[in-house]
């Protein structure tokens, strides 16, 4: 199955730590499509929003461009879009999410063979002090790097 990746949330990984990743599809309308196809989404302030009663998702402030070619039928920029997910995967969801204060937050937007799917995460937010401990693991994991490479050359 190919995939490409239309957009990724960069900073996700480097402000949450990620406890379960999940797949879900996305309800879009009109024009919104094509302007995916173009790359001209933004998830980078976008957020789940779970409906417990109903037990449904939305992704809120998905901002999808315009098509420039529209017409009338053009579709609204930041509307609240259904994802389409088990009922199972959304009470899981759900449960995480009252249980340990947890946020669901999308990770990338992708085409999968000819769909769109939008992977999102149950995350909780880190801390200064556990962002600087993971930037001192990159950087002791680079210096190794480093120092393994300088070895190799000198061989």
């Amino acid at each position: 199955m190919p995939i490409k990746i239309i957009t990724r949330n960069k900073r996700a990984t480097y402000d949450y730590l990620l406890l379960e990743k999940f797949e879900a599809g996305v309800v879009f309308q009109g024009t919104e499509i094509k302007s995916l196809r173009e790359g001209k989404v933004s998830i980078n302030e976008s957020f789940i929003v779970i409906d417990g009663d109903k037990l449904e998702a939305y992704i809120v402030n998905m901002l999808i461009s315009q098509y420039e070619f529209g017409n009338r039928a053009n579709h609204k920029e930041d509307r609240k879009r259904k994802l389409l997910l088990h009922k199972r995967e959304i009470k899981k969801i759900f449960q995480m999410t009252k249980a340990q204060g947890a946020s669901v937050i999308p990770l990338a937007v992708y085409f999968k063979d000819a769909l769109v799917k939008v992977e999102l995460a149950v995350a909780k937010g880190k801390k200064l002090y556990d962002k600087r401990q993971d930037n001192l693991e990159k950087d002791d994991k680079r210096n190794m790097q480093r120092e393994l490479q300088k070895e190799r050359m000198r061989r």
